[in-house]
């Protein structure tokens, strides 16, 4: 049986249960990312992939081009 997932909001949505909502959980060694008006869709992600994805779109250090 797989195992219930637990959501979390991001911190910069715009607050309440507004439907326009970035939300992360964490299962086993990975990331998961969904906004919550589309729930069904959700990306995958190693948590290495998802910080040098996230500096790379801040244009911080490290970040390849």
């Amino acid at each position: 049986m797989a195992q219930a997932v637990a959501w979390q909001k991001s911190s910069f949505s715009s607050g309440g249960d507004a439907a326009n909502c970035v939300e992360l959980a964490s299962a086993d060694d990975s990331v998961l990312l969904r906004e919550s008006d589309a729930p069904a869709q959700v990306l995958l992600a190693t948590p290495a992939g998802l910080a040098a994805f996230v500096r790379h779109l801040r244009g911080g250090a490290g970040a390849r081009n």
